[in-house]
């Protein structure tokens, strides 16, 4: 089973970018994205739960990115994009119903895909 991720590019500050997420299979059931900005620690971004729709955001993207579900697949809508939202996303799952607390921790998901680059030019 695996996870690809695409939607990376490059584009100005306030501008939006649309990044996929899609399984080869109807394995997982928790979604989420994480980003990595170069010399940086990986950070949770947005997770959501396809059993009922549950969603975590962090502070820094609530307001601006939204995750929506897809058939075998998640969607994360990035507008009023930041030079800070610059980074290497990645897009991981779990076959699983994650509780809510865990979601934004890396180390619960046990499948990860490969990163798209997204560039925000100021």
């Amino acid at each position: 089973v695996q996870l690809q991720a695409s939607g990376g590019g490059l584009v100005q500050a306030g501008g939006s970018l649309r990044l996929s997420c899609a399984a080869s299979a109807s394995t997982f059931v928790t979604y989420g994205w994480f980003r990595q900005a170069p010399g940086k620690e990986r950070e949770f971004v947005v997770a959501r739960r396809q059993s009922d729709g549950s969603t975590k955001y962090s502070d820094s993207v609530k307001g601006r990115f939204t995750i929506s579900r897809g058939n075998n697949a998640v969607y994360l809508q990035m507008n009023n994009l930041k030079p800070e939202d610059t980074a290497v996303y990645y897009c991981a799952a779990h076959s699983r119903t994650l509780i809510l607390s865990v979601m934004a921790l890396d180390n619960a998901y046990d499948f990860w895909g490969q990163g798209t680059q997204v560039t925000v030019s100021s």
